[in-house]
């Protein structure tokens, strides 16, 4: 089975969580033995080509006139993605038997390509524009709204990562229950554990020895809670008056935050380390006592899930995918959404209780392997993307896009339908 994704971002151009997950995604399907090529954004210092890890990842140089706004942005990126696509597919001369498109942003050229094509698209919306915005505001969010409603409507399956991500497309996209695939997110455990830094150096370099380290890592915007988390902090600071908050990552949250910080008169137990490489955010959840990620909307969580797997313990806010992945006291804490008292208290708890803290990264790892782990998550995939073609293969679609552009059937294609419809 050959498969084309299509992302806007990819390793090591890391913006969201949409990068990780199709890398991710994308090496575990090879190692089920699917062939899977990549067509995505460039990014500094990565090669145009490069096979990682058996994946194919192709990067795409915006060589465009200087987009005026976000939007033209996105329309040259898919005008980009099409001409690539085009170009494997003339240079390789072997068809894909299925698009997989990741988020909105390339919902233009999977929707071209599935016509052009004549071949499947599969979706995975990772967020809604509503759900960010906590509704939708002005022309540019309604935009991207129906963008993404474009995108499962012409999508044969959507994938959501949860149950509360599959409710929320229900409800503002009124995509059908049968349409929709729940998979979730997953972790490499491994790949949050190894560091070349010493996490002493790491732990020296923002507390003294005494002191305890609590930590946050994500986009620096006002969905990931921060605010809240800061306001918290001086009701933590009065029962563990010993304690240091380390926030890493970038985003246009941040100067609010700092200023928020001044307010509070706590700027000088915080730290805003700005962007993080791998090596240190491991270091950094090793010697950590406890990572916050007080999300106000998250469809799934995988800053929770790599907490985790990092070997932290973990408290979150009780929303969206946090709420599936955390079972309270038992692989990790639970606060009350957008709730000061709740998340300070949570964070004490943590702090004052280490034994049962070790309980619980005990039975978070326990689920990382059992429940996260890649190599369920791409057999589930591919579940779905062999019954989609056996939809496919066996649908009226096929023969009347096949008909209308003069093709005969040959004794090839009654031999792919075959083999599709007899997937259980």
């Amino acid at each position: 089975m050959r498969i084309l994704m299509l992302s806007w971002e990819y390793p090591p151009k890391v913006v969201g969580g949409i990068a990780r997950h199709v890398h991710d995604l994308a090496i575990a399907l090879v190692k089920k033995g699917l062939e899977i090529d990549v067509i995505t954004c460039s990014a500094q210092g990565a090669p145009e080509f490069e096979v990682d890890e058996g994946v194919n990842v192709h990067r795409i140089n915006m060589n465009n006139p200087v987009a005026p706004d976000f939007l033209t942005w996105v329309l040259q990126l898919n005008l980009n993605l099409v001409e690539e696509a085009v170009r494997l597919l003339g240079l390789n001369g072997n068809k894909y038997d299925l698009i997989h498109a990741h988020d909105w942003l390339v919902a233009y050229a999977g929707k071209n390509l599935k016509h052009s094509w004549h071949i499947p698209l599969v979706s995975t919306i990772h967020a809604t524009e509503y759900g960010r915005n906590n509704g939708l505001h002005n022309e540019l969010q309604r935009y991207i709204s129906n963008v993404e409603w474009w995108l499962g409507y012409e999508s044969w399956r959507v994938i959501a990562c949860s149950r509360y991500m599959e409710g929320e497309l229900k409800r503002v996209f009124q995509i059908p229950e049968d349409k929709l695939r729940i998979i979730p997110n997953g972790v490499y455990p491994a790949e949050f554990q190894k560091t070349n830094i010493n996490p002493s150096i790491i732990r020296n370099r923002y507390s003294s020895s005494e002191e305890k380290i609590i930590f946050h890592i994500g986009r620096i915007v006002r969905e990931k809670g921060l605010g809240v988390l800061l306001d918290a902090m001086p009701r933590v600071l009065e029962f563990e008056p010993r304690v240091k908050l380390v926030i890493s990552g970038k985003g246009p949250y941040l100067d609010e935050l700092r200023h928020r910080a001044y307010q509070l008169g706590i700027y000088n137990r915080i730290y805003f380390t700005g962007y993080i490489d791998d090596n240190s955010r491991n270091a950094l959840y090793k010697c950590a006592d406890v990572a916050v990620f007080p999300s106000l909307y998250e469809p799934f969580g995988i800053v929770a899930l790599e907490g985790m797997a990092a070997g932290t313990p973990v408290v979150v806010s009780d929303t969206g995918g946090m709420s599936e992945i955390v079972k309270h006291g038992v692989n990790g804490l639970k606060a009350y959404s957008n709730n000061v008292i709740s998340l300070a208290d949570n964070i004490i708890w943590a702090l004052q209780h280490p034994d049962h803290t070790i309980q619980m990264k005990q039975k978070a790892m326990e689920d990382i392997k059992s429940i996260y782990n890649w190599d369920r998550i791409a057999h589930k995939t591919m579940e779905v993307y062999e019954q989609v073609l056996k939809e496919f293969y066996s649908s009226p679609w096929r023969r009347t896009i096949y008909r209308e552009a003069g093709h005969e059937f040959k004794q090839k294609d009654y031999e792919e339908m075959d083999r599709y419809r007899n997937i259980q």
